[in-house]
């Protein structure tokens, strides 16, 4: 699909499902039964996104066609349209892009992970230019943030080794840290065994149900991802949501950008993996955690995806809080009917909470075919209701 490099407008702010009532918190107040509409939708998948302190939202599209370069789209939140700002090239002639996280340096410049690279670009709707490697060397690069000495960390995704990188202003990658995997590899046969636990989301998995078991009836559906979205705390330490887990890990880093927190407990994983007392929380509302984003009072906010919900954590992990998930159609019990269709990265734009979503084919979202989207695009839904407190403040846009 050829993408013209203008404004695209787009079906706007449409009106969906309730959900279930969020709980009142005792650190603060947070919207009860909000609701959300769809800001803008798009006609290739997106995932990761980000903001600017001006009130637009910034998306790299996926899947564009065999060799076909993927285009960023900026959207401002109050007058929805998609236009197009930079491009991310396709990995080759026969390959597709697939850009993940993304996220603006000091200067203006928006990086973004794409395979195992980062490009980078200035935005310009005027003139958008394809993107440049910044860095490479990062493979299954995810979820990205800058540090406050300007160094972007990533980290490793779908790979599921749970590394995380911190990438200096040269473009040189450095590991810094490992999540704990789910499994070790100390049993391996030509690439076979491991020693812990296989996670496994139904669908694409499934279980045979008996009066005595529930056990699984495939092999489908593994979920290993446990370094996945990344994000600093106003004390400099990084905040990374463990999907497979349902996680949040705190690293506590020092004034130099080294990790503090403890490392190596268990000598059946590599030397530099955290070690589990790093885990600031770990809870069921937080399964499928994805991208996450601060407010200013500390709290974090969750796209737990497997399960088409918005999860509050209060600072220092002290509550663990439902704002939003949807509710199950009256007939089939599905969830997948929106307004989240598989919510993968939050922007708080001031009091504005807003959210990719990929509508991928798993768990509460699947059949993917049951809400809006359809699968084969994307969109951006935010919650009608304000935010008592704003989000982290973004970069400055010029």
């Amino acid at each position: 699909m050829k993408i013209a490099h203008s404004l695209i407008a787009l079906s706007l702010l449409v009106s969906l499902p309730v959900a279930v009532p969020a709980l009142a918190d005792d650190g603060g107040s947070f919207p009860k039964a909000p609701t959300f509409s769809t800001l803008i939708t798009t006609p290739l998948p997106i995932e990761g996104m980000t903001g600017d302190n001006r009130g637009n939202l910034y998306v790299p599209a996926r899947s564009a066609g065999l060799g076909v370069a993927c285009p960023v789209w900026r959207v401002n939140i109050d007058s929805p349209t998609l236009v197009v700002v930079g491009t991310i090239p396709a990995p080759s002639a026969t390959g597709q892009c697939a850009p993940l996280g993304l996220a603006f340096d000091r200067a203006g410049k928006l990086y973004v992970a794409e395979a195992d690279k980062i490009y980078r670009f200035l935005p310009d709707a005027a003139s958008p230019l394809p993107a440049v490697q910044f860095a490479s060397g990062v493979p299954g690069a995810n979820g990205v943030a800058f540090d406050r000495h300007g160094n972007l960390w990533t980290s490793d995704g779908t790979t599921g080794q749970g590394r995380v990188w911190r990438i200096d202003v040269y473009g040189t990658p450095t590991e810094m840290f490992r999540i704990q995997p789910i499994a070790n590899e100390v049993n391996l046969v030509d690439g076979v065994g491991g020693v812990g636990r296989d996670v496994r989301t139904l669908p694409p998995g499934t279980i045979t149900v008996t009066p005595l078991t529930r056990n699984a009836a495939n092999t489908a559906g593994s979920q290993p991802l446990v370094a996945n979205g990344l994000a600093f705390d106003d004390d400099g330490d990084l905040i990374v949501s463990d999907t497979a887990r349902g996680a949040l890990w705190k690293v506590n880093l020092d004034h130099h950008g080294n990790v503090r927190s403890r490392m190596g407990c268990d000598t059946t994983f590599t030397a530099n993996t955290l070690c589990l007392e790093n885990i600031l929380v770990a809870h069921p509302l937080l399964e499928g955690a994805d991208g996450i984003a601060l407010d200013r009072e500390g709290n974090i906010w969750v796209d737990a995806n497997e399960r088409n919900a918005v999860v509050i954590v209060t600072k220092n992990g002290r509550n663990v809080r439902e704002v939003f998930r949807n509710a199950p159609d009256a007939v089939t019990k599905l969830r997948n009917g929106g307004p989240m269709e598989f919510n993968t990265s939050p922007v708080l734009s001031d009091r504005k909470f807003c959210t990719a979503n990929l509508d991928a084919n798993r768990r509460d979202n699947s059949p993917n075919s049951g809400g809006e989207i359809g699968g084969t695009t994307g969109k951006i839904s935010c919650m009608n209701q304000r935010l008592s407190d704003p989000g982290m403040r973004l970069p400055v846009r010029w």
